[in-house]
């Protein structure tokens, strides 16, 4: 089946896809950037990149850090961030449901309606 691969771009300089997003859930995940990438196969550097791309372009932190104790530091979401989670799997959940019917039509072009007549070509 077809699916659908929602990117939005907020501005000029900052967009926000299932990459981001799905980094942004490892790190809810983990507790941690270093393992969030880990977890991703991405190096620290392209997280930490990512994310500093983020809170660059929304003008606030979307993942904040911890401060170590015994435990040790690492990352969690702001509440931005979390919001940003919660709004794009909601965006994306809706455009799945409004694009399925087109997506079949696109996948199975040739199929033939109850009638027994082709369906229309693309």
């Amino acid at each position: 089946m077809a699916s659908l691969s929602i990117r939005i771009d907020v501005g000029p300089d900052n967009r926000i896809g299932p990459g981001k997003v799905q980094l942004l859930e490892m790190i809810a995940e983990h507790g941690s950037i270093s393992a969030a990438g880990r977890a991703l196969g991405m190096s620290y550097r392209r997280a930490w990149m990512l994310i500093e791309a983020m809170n660059s372009g929304f003008g606030q932190p979307v993942v904040e850090a911890q401060i170590g104790g015994k435990a040790g530091g690492g990352a969690r979401l702001s509440a931005l961030g979390a919001d940003l989670v919660a709004h794009y799997r909601a965006i994306e959940r809706a455009a799945d449901r409004a694009a399925a019917p087109f997506l079949d039509r696109i996948v199975a072009p040739n199929r033939k309606t109850n009638d027994g007549t082709p369906t229309a070509t693309l």
